[in-house]
């Protein structure tokens, strides 16, 4: 059994009392210790700024040629925060209800209610940023709906909510940076944690424009970079995102929790032919005036302006009542499969549905859904060649994100001492769905709100303790094995494939059988396929170039290697649970409705996995979830 270190007392006053019962380092103490963060999206980038704000030397890494350019700019929707500000009911305490209930209760109590707590906080430090959020007529920021609640809480900027807070974070990084308490790695590759004695000592990274590998040492390090959901190659995550911090990571010691937690997101734009490399998403803030439909016949050949209000299926409007189209991703995301497995399917390769503005834009005016929407119109016009605002979008479910990660305590440490994973990296806050509107809020709460506590209670009794040298053996070792495994792939001759077919065939096998639906039958036959596939990769895989200098090559073979490692542990994970809750689907266990249908008496744990060596199957160990304020109950959105 593992044990979370939550705090005792009752919901509302545990991280309170926590913060006070935790060891401090002063000031003056601070500027001793080193800290290490990794990734540099909205977890990274205000972890990094916040830390040296109080006075720690911090170095942090990042793969992009500038912090800006990470993941978290694509967020479009918006960020979560219990205001209330319409009156509309919203608590810090529903924010809290929603997020557990949203997440089909697979989420651990004790850090959702601090999530919600200091949401609050959240926005009013991105204000005080200069975040632009849209405001009401009179200057009050402005709020909107989103799936899985019936309040207003989500606080936005446009379409592009997530670029907008991170260019606030990015600007405190940016002023720490000049003031020299930050130090940046820019083109670096993570490929390895350095532990000593079963403790985070530093990282091996690999400068991406000369192709020499370097050893970093500090106190603790910290992980903020992101999810796994490029395993099923078509995604919305940017091609560069990747598992291999947090797998390499794994491999030294770090429980991974929930892999097979992946969430499907319901408004992408479907594929429209074998050879895409990722998907787009259309934010699923449009789900508040758009209405999603398909035409009730299966052979219906007339153009969408022709098919009449009593012959087009609103199935989430008709199924689920109370909450419409704002049903959380996991159920809209079902519901789509649904009717287009069954023939209902549009557009020219029948893989989609529409999501129709034509009721908003009779209802509010072209003008005001405009104002609401507009760069997301603009977006889709460009890549489908389509005018949302005279016919409907197509929309299908993607990969979107992530809820497993590495495992954490309350405090956000991993079970690898020194080390701490934040934001999607790790598992803590969705359960088994995510909610919209609430990955920027979880990025943001870490790095601003809470690591910069719970790292201090780590590090007070190091006082004194100097960094681990790189030139300890520790470090030299990791340093060989890195470049031997990079150089490894480069020496291979007569490959038959390059990088790109593998990770594509790995996607399929992952897609078919571990995507919005499983079955016993077809994970099994995954185990089967994804040992063989790798066996022929490692075997067959064309590398060109060299090691040595630029090779974008080289940098996407070790991320698929490590995929190929992680697929085998998500099916793992998703053939053991034998339950059906949120975005894990096991078409065993379900309603006679269709709905995810929970075990609560056997699986309500998370999942944890110890690694134990390559070709060997990972040991699983459980923490128990225990609900003391949101009773588990059967989720109805009806």
């Amino acid at each position: 059994m593992l044990d979370a270190k939550i705090p005792e007392g009752p919901i509302e006053d545990k991280w309170d009392n926590h913060r006070f019962n935790m060891k401090l380092v002063n000031p003056a103490n601070k500027r001793k210790f080193d800290v290490i963060v990794v990734g540099t999206g909205l977890a990274g980038a205000s972890a990094a700024a916040s830390l040296a704000e109080l006075g720690y030397n911090v170095k942090v890494f990042t793969f992009h040629d500038s912090p800006r350019r990470a993941h978290s700019i694509a967020a479009q929707g918006g960020i979560n925060g219990a205001k209330n500000y319409r009156n509309d009911g919203d608590s810090i305490y529903r924010l809290f209800y929603d997020t557990v209930k949203g997440g089909d209760y697979r989420s651990r109590e004790a850090n959702v209610y601090r999530l919600a707590q200091v949401s609050v906080d959240i926005i009013d430090q991105c204000v005080a940023q200069g975040v632009p959020f849209a405001r009401e007529y009179g200057g009050l920021l402005a709020n909107r709906s989103f799936g899985g609640a019936q309040v207003s809480r989500t606080f936005y900027a446009r379409g592009q909510t997530g670029q907008q807070l991170l260019l606030g974070a990015y600007q405190a990084l940016a002023g720490a940076i000049k003031s020299g308490k930050v130090t940046l790695y820019n083109r670096s590759d993570v490929l390895d944690i350095v532990t000593k004695d079963g403790e985070a000592k530093g990282i091996i990274a690999r400068d991406m424009l000369t192709g020499e590998m370097h050893a970093h040492s500090a106190h603790a390090v910290v992980l903020a970079t992101g999810g796994y959901g490029n395993v099923y190659y078509l995604s919305t995550n940017a091609m560069a995102c990747n598992v291999t911090a947090a797998w390499r990571a794994h491999r030294k010691g770090a429980l991974f929790a929930n892999p097979c937690y992946t969430q499907i997101h319901p408004t992408c734009i479907p594929a429209s032919d074998e050879f895409q490399s990722k998907l787009t998403l259309m934010s699923e803030s449009l789900r508040n005036d758009g209405r999603i439909w398909v035409p009730r016949d299966r052979d219906e050949a007339r153009a969408v302006a022709d098919i009449p209000e009593d012959e087009r299926y609103y199935f989430l409007e008709e199924k689920y009542p109370a909450f419409g189209n704002l049903v959380p991703r996991d159920v809209a995301s079902r519901n789509a499969k649904t009717v287009v497995d069954e023939g209902r399917g549009v557009g020219p390769l029948k893989n989609g549905v529409y999501l129709d503005f034509a009721a908003a834009i009779a209802r509010d005016g072209e003008q005001a859904v405009r104002e609401r929407y507009g760069n997301l119109f603009q977006m889709y016009e460009r890549i489908t060649g389509e005018d949302p605002y005279h016919s409907p979008m197509r929309i299908y479910p993607a990969t979107h994100y992530t809820m497993g990660g590495l495992w954490v305590d309350y405090n956000l440490m991993t079970t690898v001492p020194g080390l701490y994973a934040l934001g999607e990296a790790n598992f803590s806050d969705h359960g088994a769905n995510r909610l919209g509107a609430s990955a920027l809020m979880q990025g943001l709460a870490d790095g601003y709100f809470v690591l910069p506590y719970t790292i201090g209670d780590y590090l007070a009794p190091k006082l004194g303790e100097t960094a681990l040298s790189t030139d300890d053996p520790v470090f030299t070792e990791a340093v060989k094995d890195v470049d031997d495994r990079a150089r490894q792939w480069t020496t291979k001759k007569g490959g038959t494939h390059g990088v790109e077919h593998y990770h594509r065939e790995l996607g399929k096998i992952v897609w078919e059988y571990c995507g919005m639906a499983r079955n016993q039958n077809g994970l099994e036959k995954a185990l089967s396929e994804i040992p063989a596939l790798r066996e022929e990769f490692r075997k067959n895989v064309k590398v060109l170039g060299s090691p040595d200098g630029i090779n974008t090559m080289l940098e996407k073979v070790n991320r698929v290697d490590d995929f190929m490692e992680f697929a085998e542990l998500k099916v793992r994970d998703a053939l053991h649970r034998t339950e059906s809750c949120g975005g894990h689907f096991r078409e065993e266990s379900q309603t006679e409705e269709g709905e995810a249908l929970r075990d609560d008496e056997n699986f309500a744990y998370v999942g944890a996995w110890e690694w134990n060596g390559p070709d060997q199957e990972q040991t699983l160990h459980k923490e128990p979830l225990e609900f003391e304020y949101v009773k588990l109950t059967q989720r109805s959105y009806k």
